[in-house]
């Protein structure tokens, strides 16, 4: 697992790599927690185009990350999601929030 974040104007982006599961979720959870506190950007975009492998632990990092942007005022956006991952991403009701990419799901 590694996540790279990167920081352009208000907006921040998490490029994550590698499985999102149990064992890797409070390690990608608190990096970029740190991050977002330090900068509070205006928009979290999760990168997901390096992720091979994602359980029910991703929703849950996704949906806590919507929560820590929200009471920062801002907002996330779940982009580059492989083909693999979006059946589980529409599964979870993610897309009702809106914190899905337009068109990729």
């Amino acid at each position: 697992m590694e996540v790279k974040i990167v920081k352009e104007s208000d907006t921040v982006t998490a490029f994550i790599k590698g499985d999102i599961d149990h064992h890797t979720a409070k390690d990608i959870r608190e990096t970029i927690d740190t991050y977002v506190q330090e900068k509070q950007p205006k928009l979290l975009n999760l990168d997901f185009s390096g992720v091979q492998f994602m359980d029910s632990s991703g929703i849950g990092l996704i949906m806590g990350r919507y929560r820590v942007m929200q009471m920062l005022n801002g907002s996330i956006k779940v982009i580059n999601i492989p083909v693999h991952i979006k059946r589980l991403i529409k599964l979870s009701g993610l897309l009702g929030l809106g914190v899905v990419e337009e068109g990729a799901v």
